[in-house]
């Protein structure tokens, strides 16, 4: 069993990125995960008088494994026991080529070996997922506890005040917050909705993208926030959904602010090529590593560097331009690294209309 390990984890890969769409792209590190240390519990479960019942006897070993699918993949469950179910099957194939029999005895054990890494990691991919949207509803809770506390309190001095202009000036500050409470919930619900399969619903208009840029440009200005850059260039006027891209490029601009290196601009810059618009958003500072570069797209997946300080955020940042990029017939591109930065690149096609119903990848 053990001279043939390397031989079935060949096999099992060949398998799993051949029947597992969300298994194609990862790599091999990721993939492999902790499977080579299941498959040796498994030949030292057949091995005579070693004291192991089964692969799961006594380790957590597959349960790291579901739980790594779970925080970095975009596995679901129905993936996870699948590819334990082509790891079954790699080893019985593998076996029977190179002409080794199992009694009826090691036949139960390799099986109940199998039967209960499934299950065990099932176990740690729920265990994972639900701390994961825990994190997902504090971080949630606490930003939308800031725009809340202001429209309170501006509510409460409104009646304690008479001064119509003051009244005024606070009504304007409570509509703003609770315009900013809404298009937070929007931006969830659309990214859920996006994930479940569903297409973004889009109002497109045309307009010059450069008047979206300035305009976030202007709002971004501010005491102690990094400068940000758009250089004079000409009109890219296109077919998009205004809403949509405007909130994908502040979250952008505010995932640059979050991660960027203090006192270094944020550079947009936006470019029309083969009619398509490439925009990106490009900041200094500590590189995003290769291994997390995907991930961060999934739903309420952060950074390992942004997990251990104390930058607030739900997860769905990210997701929610790769959601309004792949709705517009377009994708999403990240490129970071210590001597370059890091970049954000949304590139669509400049006239969105015939592609608006384009399939998008979950």
């Amino acid at each position: 069993m053990l001279e043939l390990r390397e031989a079935v984890l060949a096999e099992w890969e060949t398998r799993v990125r051949a029947c597992l769409d969300k298994a194609k792209e990862l790599s091999h590190p990721i993939l492999i995960d902790t499977l080579p240390a299941f498959y040796d519990n498994i030949a030292q479960a057949l091995t005579a008088d070693y004291p192991r019942v089964d692969a799961g006897d006594g380790t957590t070993v597959a349960i790291e494994h579901g739980g790594e699918r779970a925080r970095i993949t975009a596995y679901d469950h129905e993936s996870l026991i699948r590819e334990y179910q082509l790891f079954r099957w790699a080893i019985y194939d593998v076996l029977y080529r190179e002409g080794v029999q199992l009694s009826r005895s090691e036949l139960l054990t390799l099986e109940a070996s199998i039967d209960n890494g499934i299950q065990a990691a099932v176990s740690g991919f729920v265990m994972a997922h639900t701390a994961l949207r825990e994190r997902f509803a504090a971080a949630l809770t606490h930003d939308l506890r800031g725009p809340l506390g202001t429209v309170s309190a501006a509510l409460e001095l409104i009646l304690m005040v008479n001064d119509p202009a003051r009244i005024k000036t606070l009504a304007a500050k409570a509509l703003d917050n609770v315009h900013r409470m809404d298009a937070m919930i929007h931006e969830l619900l659309d990214t859920m909705a996006f994930h479940s399969g569903e297409q973004l619903a889009l109002q497109l208009a045309q307009f010059d993208i450069r008047e979206v840029i300035l305009d976030i440009q202007v709002n971004s200005a501010g005491a102690g926030r990094p400068q940000v850059d758009f250089g004079d260039r000409a009109p890219i006027v296109g077919w998009w959904d205004r809403s949509a891209l405007r909130r994908a490029i502040e979250n952008l601009v505010s995932n640059a602010v979050k991660y960027g290196r203090a006192g270094c601009p944020i550079t947009i810059q936006a470019d029309e090529i083969h009619g398509r618009l490439q925009l990106s958003v490009h900041n200094e500072g500590n590189p995003i590593p290769p291994e997390e570069q995907e991930s961060i797209f999934q739903m309420y997946r952060r950074s390992e560097k942004a997990r251990h300080t104390r930058t607030n955020g739900w997860g769905i940042g990210l997701p929610y331009v790769r959601a309004v990029a792949e709705s517009h017939a377009g994708s999403i591109s990240v490129d970071s690294h210590a001597e370059r930065g890091t970049t954000f690149t949304i590139d669509t096609p400049l006239d969105c209309r015939a592609y608006s119903g384009a399939p998008t990848v979950v």
